[in-house]
């Protein structure tokens, strides 16, 4: 008997069985433009070359402008750099390359579900902590260093330490207007941003097997935010359904194949996990962050926690005071997008509220499909012109505002109901205030001008 985690980890040590460091096999390597330059600078002193180039998946995310005349003249210098730099590492080392004008562009943790790099049962790094992302699918992912990114490249192995598991069961029928984003954000309130700390995360239960892929990699995504390296979902129907056909899959009897072998990658038993959490989620609301990191949020209808030693530091920076109800604060900005939740589905949840509807005066919303094959298929439904007609700024593809690396950055001192994962402070951009909250609140935010409460029966009364 044993847990996911412990079957994928399994299959891949090649050495140092049972010793505190293991030396794992990597079957996939995603990297991107602002991990890996001193990496590739790396093996050039060592004369090494890359072990595996045809395991190994490059794009441009982190520093592209989402404008398209920025994209074609970056004025940012080490933006720019970091980006020819990546293009000549590609070139040299015989890396596939998705760049700025590539169909297959996008987010490094878009791409590789998209394109079927991301498999169930595969080992997947990459020099980003958001690659728990790939664990939605049965996969053992997760973010390394760029002295890892090098070992890498060189190896296609890593040496790391095994994690404890922790299970969370997540039972219970989500309300109309409630999503993945929120459960892991009540996750993340309720149990603490290190719950996961030294652990591999599996999220199960009814919950969970109802969900879509892209809402299960919204929670992996997140697992992150809790302290966990790794986050789970075992892989389904439901995965293999979207697996099938895409570019790098298998095909045919592989894929029968293949599929009869992800369907033993589950954990055997509950009594498996060295912890497990419980949460039903019938009664949940929409959550909104109000601090400066994910924990700090809760329900809409809950004020921010009162004054309090803990929250004092947050709360001046978020320049909002205890007891303030959260439908008081002073948005100015929206963003929808993200690795977290800049997928089709989500830019749909959100055009569902926009359509027939106006941003409010003072807001500025800006809409960035996660990768170039969203941009094509929201285009496609006409979800652009829902946006565009409703005041949005609709843009191109990149990891954009979710990080202050790239043109896209939110005004001092001003807040942004964002879909984004993180809400440290600057991460938007100096003395930017961010909070966190799914596709159809931030949508829901931009036309009321605030946040409302998107689960109550009456709540369109509130977008008159």
């Amino acid at each position: 008997m044993s847990s996911l985690y412990d079957k994928l980890w399994d299959r891949h040590v090649i050495a140092g069985h049972g010793e505190a460091l293991q030396l794992l096999y990597i079957d996939q390597h995603l990297i991107h433009e602002v991990t890996t330059p001193q990496a590739f600078d790396g093996l050039r002193m060592t004369g090494r070359k890359v072990r595996r180039p045809d395991k190994t998946f490059a794009t441009m995310d982190h520093n592209t402008p989402t404008i398209l005349a920025d994209r074609q003249a970056i004025r940012d210098e080490i933006s720019k750099a970091q980006l020819d730099a990546l293009a000549r590492n590609c070139a040299e080392f015989g890396i596939e390359l998705a760049d700025m004008f590539d169909d297959r562009n996008g987010i490094v943790h878009m791409v590789g579900p998209e394109l079927g790099l991301t498999l169930p049962g595969k080992t997947i790094v990459c020099g980003d902590s958001h690659t728990a992302t790939h664990g939605a699918f049965g996969a053992l992912a997760h973010g390394i260093g760029t002295s890892e990114v090098e070992h890498v490249l060189a190896t296609q192995t890593l040496w790391q330490p095994k994690l404890k598991n922790l299970g969370i069961k997540v039972t219970g029928k989500l309300k109309v207007g409630v999503y993945a984003k929120d459960v892991i954000l009540h996750i993340l309130n309720r149990y603490g941003v290190s719950v996961g700390s030294g652990y591999a995360m599996e999220f199960f239960g009814d919950t969970i097997e109802n969900m879509s892929m892209e809402e299960r990699m919204t929670l992996c995504n997140m697992s992150i935010e809790g302290g966990a390296k790794v986050g789970l979902v075992a892989p389904d129907q439901t995965t293999f359904d979207y697996v099938k056909g895409r570019t790098y899959a298998p095909k045919d009897d592989a894929y029968l194949a293949a599929v009869e072998d992800w369907k033993t990658l589950k954990t055997d038993s509950e009594s498996d996990y060295d912890q497990l959490i419980v949460i039903d989620v019938n009664t949940l609301t929409p959550q909104v962050t109000w601090g400066t990191h994910p924990g700090m949020g809760g329900g809409i209808e809950e004020n921010v926690p009162a004054q309090a030693a803990a929250n004092e530091k947050a709360l001046e920076y978020m320049a909002i005071s205890g007891g303030m109800a959260k439908k008081d604060i002073p948005l100015k900005h929206v963003f929808i997008g993200s690795c977290t939740n800049g997928r089709l589905s989500d830019l749909r949840e959100a055009a569902h509220i926009l359509k027939g509807r106006k941003v409010a005066a003072h807001i500025t919303a800006v809409i960035v499909p996660g990768s170039m094959q969203v941009k094509h298929e929201a285009e496609a439904e006409g979800l652009d012109k829902i946006f565009i007609d409703a005041g949005c700024q609709w843009r191109e593809p990149g990891c954009s505002t979710c990080l202050g690396m790239n043109p896209d950055l939110i005004p001092a001192y001003e807040h942004c109901a964002s879909t984004s994962n993180r809400n440290f402070e600057g991460r938007q951009g100096k003395n930017a205030r961010t909070h966190l909250v799914s596709p159809a609140m931030a949508a829901a935010a931009a036309v009321a001008g605030r946040f409302i409460d998107i689960s109550r029966p009456d709540w369109e009364k509130e977008l008159a």
